[in-house]
């Protein structure tokens, strides 16, 4: 693989994986744009093990909490905050899971990788994440987040499946509706991407051993080292928008882009 096909992948994946733009739309779109061969399972790996290691130390307070809870959970001690928080992520993960491994049976993950369903979703869930973040009220925080509020937020999180809905983007979208302040919304969506990643990763690491893909670990390391440098600093300049400006510079962006996507499709 190029070095410059590289290094953009994995700035991309970095920047876009928590930002509400959706970080697949644009990974499968840079080799099309580009005419480039696709970057292949070892690298898709490499960039959400990078992008994963930047929300560990980003909101690492919170996911001390939730392994704390997990241990809690464990043995049976689901009274405590921390147990209710790992449970609700544990929840959230569910449906995201079960909707990927119908795709991947259904074999429809091709299907829906093309430019006008990009496109088409880009600008449907950017209408939806404005008209959320206009009504939704501000006053829940992470502490309000119970298992009911989990599973409504996991079946968004299985929408975003289609390529162009962002996954950040879904789930912020939710949480909107429910009445969670901006920055608890995507504070909640950047959690739930740690078992979604995990989840996702293991599928992949799965794959790979099972094709024995396991050649050019190098570029790979070197991928994931960008997406966690790229992914951190996304990560600030997305709390800072959110808590001054809100959702507005993330839909026009996606309104722009979706346009163009449809007529680069149909034109």
């Amino acid at each position: 693989m190029p070095l410059w096909q590289l290094l953009v992948l994995a700035l991309v994946q970095g920047v876009t994986e928590f930002l509400p733009i959706s970080s697949s739309a644009h990974l499968i779109l840079i080799p099309q744009v580009a005419g480039a061969a696709d970057q292949g399972l070892l690298i898709d790996v490499a960039l959400h093990v990078g992008t994963l290691g930047a929300v560990v130390l980003f909101f690492r307070r919170d996911v001390g909490a939730a392994a704390r809870g997990t241990a809690l959970a464990l043995r049976g001690r689901f009274d405590a905050p921390d147990a209710r928080l790992a449970v609700a992520l544990a929840l959230a993960t569910l449906p995201v899971v079960a909707a990927g491994l119908v795709l991947t049976l259904a074999d429809l993950g091709a299907a829906l990788r093309s430019v006008e369903v990009i496109g088409w979703a880009t600008i449907l869930f950017a209408l939806v994440l404005w008209w959320a973040d206009r009504w939704g009220g501000q006053a829940r925080t992470l502490r309000d987040w119970g298992l009911r509020e989990a599973v409504v937020l996991g079946l968004w999180q299985a929408v975003a499946l289609i390529p162009g809905t962002s996954r950040s983007g879904a789930c912020m979208t939710g949480a909107r509706l429910m009445g969670f302040g901006r920055v608890e919304a995507a504070r909640i969506a950047t959690l739930m991407s740690i078992p979604t990643i995990i989840a996702s990763g293991a599928l992949l690491v799965a794959e790979i051993a099972a094709t024995g893909a396991w050649g050019a670990l190098g570029p790979a390391a070197f991928a994931a080292v960008l997406a966690f440098v790229a992914a951190l600093g996304a990560l600030a300049v997305m709390m800072r928008i959110l808590d001054r400006i809100g959702f507005g510079p993330f839909v026009l962006y996606r309104l722009a882009m979706g346009a163009g996507l449809l007529g680069w499709a149909y034109l």
